[in-house]
């Protein structure tokens, strides 16, 4: 077992420990635990041996059980990453973390205004909790850069879109269901910061 394997098999350990316990405080279920799991055996493989990966592997129980939180996790990862930031061999910038969490922030706080029906053409399902979740996106993405940022973002609308397309496919009375737009949003920065990471 090389290195990276026993780095990969410690995530997993770590995601295990860590996903049964807030799917245990927060009376989830054993899929978010295996998703907890999932989550950070995939960031370890795509970040390696860099000092960020104690970050998103800290951060990353909480994100999936705990997605209400966004704001004091954005507040927790612009702190851990400051402090990653002194450390030799780490892979992104502070300030351009900073920025995009105030940058994704302000983005989804303009399309709740306009989707301030729910469900409306804004993206469907636009709140308060998306807006307050986009600043913790942003400060993750952001530290490697604003096109991850971009890649995040776009990622999280597409996921959207197509699971509104399935979703219409399989409703037989024609009717809209609202879901709320987070799941995607976090859905969107992990596959974006796993190409952050891994193109870092």
């Amino acid at each position: 077992m090389d290195y990276d394997q026993l780095l990969i098999a410690i995530a997993g350990v770590w995601g295990a420990g860590a996903g049964a316990l807030v799917a245990r405080v927060g009376r989830r279920g054993v899929g978010t635990a295996l998703l907890v799991v999932l989550v950070c055996v995939a960031l370890a493989a795509a970040t390696g041996t860099r000092p960020e990966l104690a970050v998103w592997l800290l951060l990353a129980p909480v994100a999936v059980a705990v997605p209400s939180a966004g704001l004091p996790l954005a507040g927790v990862a612009l702190a851990l990453l400051g402090l990653v930031s002194f450390v030799p061999e780490h892979a992104g910038h502070w300030t351009t973390a900073l920025l995009g969490g105030l940058a994704l922030g302000a983005g989804y706080f303009g399309l709740s205004r306009i989707d301030s029906g729910g469900g409306g053409g804004g993206g469907g399902g636009l709140g308060i909790g998306e807006v307050k979740l986009a600043v913790g996106a942003g400060v993750v993405l952001g530290w490697y850069g604003w096109p991850t940022v971009m890649v995040g973002a776009f990622a999280g609308f597409l996921i959207r879109a197509v699971y509104g397309v399935f979703a219409a496919r399989g409703r037989r009375d024609g009717r809209g269901i609202v879901v709320p737009f987070g799941p995607f949003l976090l859905a969107g920065a992990f596959l974006g910061l796993l190409v952050g990471a891994f193109t870092a």
